[in-house]
């Protein structure tokens, strides 16, 4: 719960943003990963890193086990230029992540890139790189002597989409990933985008899954290359 509190709660933290400006043009290219879940057992297309997730009607079900942390699942894939889409379903009282990642990348908490995270009032986009999970921002915010000061590094680092996802009913996501650009689609309406240095880094080496709550499924993912 520790987790998703400061997950989530930091979003104050960053600028509202809008669908207003139209969005780039982002074609698909080559079909890099694809997964309908069409099968009893995960397999080896997907690590959980901390429990738990399963595979269960031809869907990827998502249950968060600890308190301390939500449940994470990854698939390794290096990638950089990406169009990333899936359907989902959120319960009450859940939210997710969608994480893209770099573990040999030292400067930040665990390698983090850039991420989407949602829950059932915003869709928040940010630069993680740069911004919330770069190692010296993360270790300020830690620190309430610093806390406040990191809040100026910030600046430009992550847009809150004030967009509510309806519970219980499927939706379809899309995630644009090219040069520095991080732009999201829900249900084919362009919700709103972020430009930040990180999210250009060259070597996005894995993407997960982090699932605050109980059972949240993903259904039809794919991942294009981008141009």
């Amino acid at each position: 719960m520790k987790h998703l509190i400061y997950l989530f709660a930091l979003a104050a933290t960053f600028s509202l943003g809008s669908s207003d400006d139209a969005p780039v043009e982002v074609k698909k290219g080559e079909l890099l990963f694809s997964d309908d879940f069409e099968r009893s057992e995960l397999g080896k297309d997907w690590k959980v890193v901390i429990p738990g997730f399963k595979i269960a009607d031809g869907k990827l079900v998502g249950t968060q086990d600890r308190d301390d942390h939500g449940a994470v699942g990854r698939t390794y894939l290096p990638m950089k230029d990406v169009v990333m889409s899936f359907r989902f379903l959120l319960p009450k009282g859940c939210t997710f992540n969608v994480v893209f990642d770099d573990k040999n990348f030292k400067g930040s908490h665990a390698g983090h890139i850039c991420r989407v995270a949602v829950t059932p009032k915003q869709i928040r986009i940010g630069d993680d790189k740069e911004g919330i999970m770069r190692n010296d921002i993360f270790a300020m915010r830690r620190d309430p002597k610093t806390k406040a000061d990191s809040e100026l590094l910030l600046k430009g680092r992550g847009v809150i989409l004030k967009e509510p996802v309806k519970l219980d009913i499927w939706h379809d996501l899309k995630i644009e990933l090219i040069d520095d650009l991080l732009q999201v689609s829900l249900n084919g309406k362009s919700l709103g985008s972020l430009n930040s240095p990180g999210i250009a880094h060259p070597s996005k080496e894995s993407v997960h899954f982090t699932v605050n709550g109980n059972g949240i499924l993903f259904d039809d993912l794919k991942i294009w290359k981008a141009e």
